[in-house]
């Protein structure tokens, strides 16, 4: 998978030629809308409070309307969008919620603001519905949330993973080729930096093995793609239920989220509850929401032993067929013997 070229997500060249690489999908299909709105639109980072307690509101921008907004603050808070009273700043002020169709990036507020809700009972009420007890109650949407896409166990699940979530959610695993030849352009542009000491092998054996289609990608390949793609990229373990975050340091203002099981990543992604809204899988680097979210995610597949030991599982080697236990084994039967193609089993 090669890497965008000018254009882009994240504003790098594109390699010349990509065929089956990272090609930015047509704009006239869905994947082009869905990608253009990934990257175009910040997510921002909104509370609100209400006589309840503090709701986070997610997936709201700049571009975002006072109707969506309000359809929002009423799911969470059970205050119809017509009853409510919202203020921002200090002193509190009141918004001007009288267009539905104006943009939040219209109205002086920004991200990292805490809205305060209230209810404004000299408004009519729009008609409510009825629990079954007869008393009134606004009907709460569903908000959005994360789930994961798997994507084919073919040795190459990193990279078709990572050009799911960098190309707004394409799925397309015959990237894994490009991407590879693109990780080993790299490697072998800076041989200095990518020694064995960082390797574990040679520069050059590292760039002959990359390439092939029977190896696993790892920490380094994701470190050197978190670089050539100007993002953070998380990945979130289902075993420890921990967040390793790659280019967290690096002032990108993008992030991307991968699950991993052990032995297989799939990505991450948003799902709305409108069905002609796509889902969402850039985000923005200060949206933490989503990181929390991804945590939940984890922790539940953990209780699922939905994971992999990678010290207990167990592994045959495809070229001498000798059986193995955990990637020590494995690592210790490489060094040994070269035979690097190996099969879960």
């Amino acid at each position: 998978m090669s890497g965008p070229a000018k254009g882009g997500h994240f504003g790098v060249p594109r390699a010349a030629g990509c065929p089956g690489g990272v090609c930015p999908p047509a704009a006239g299909t869905r994947a082009g809308r869905a990608a253009a709105r990934s990257c175009t639109h910040t997510m921002w980072r909104l509370r609100c409070k209400a006589k309840d307690g503090t709701h986070v509101l997610q997936g709201l921008s700049s571009r975002t309307r006072v109707r969506e907004l309000q359809g929002q603050i009423a799911a969470i808070t059970g205050i119809a969008p017509g009853c409510q009273r919202i203020l921002v700043g200090y002193p509190p002020e009141g918004l001007d919620l009288s267009d539905e169709d104006t943009v939040l990036g219209d109205l002086p507020i920004q991200s990292g603001d805490m809205l305060i809700v209230e209810e404004d009972q000299t408004r009519p009420k729009k008609s409510p519905t009825f629990t079954k007890h007869g008393a009134p109650s606004y009907v709460r949407e569903p908000l959005p949330v994360l789930s994961r896409t798997v994507v084919p166990a073919d040795n190459s699940c990193l990279f078709t993973s990572v050009y799911y979530v960098v190309e707004g959610g394409v799925l397309n695993p015959a990237c894994a080729p490009e991407m590879r030849r693109l990780i080993a352009q790299i490697v072998a542009s800076d041989p200095d930096f990518y020694s064995e000491a960082i390797l574990g092998k040679t520069n050059q054996e590292y760039c002959d093995w990359i390439k092939r289609d029977d190896t696993w990608g790892g920490a380094i390949e994701i470190s050197i793609l978190s670089k050539f793609y100007q993002c953070e990229i998380c990945v979130v373990d289902t075993q420890t239920v921990r967040i390793d975050r790659f280019g967290e340091d690096a002032g990108y203002t993008k992030r991307v989220l991968l699950i991993y099981d052990g032995i297989h990543y799939d990505p991450l992604q948003r799902n709305f509850p409108d069905p002609d809204t796509p889902p969402l899988t850039i985000f923005s680097s200060n949206d933490d929401i989503v990181l929390v979210q991804a945590l939940e995610l984890a922790d539940e597949a953990r209780r699922k032993r939905q994971f992999t030991d990678v010290n207990r599982f167990t592994l045959r080697c495809m070229v001498c067929q000798k059986g193995l236990t955990g990637q020590a084994e494995a690592r210790d039967h490489a060094k040994e013997t070269g035979h690097t193609n190996f099969g879960e089993v």
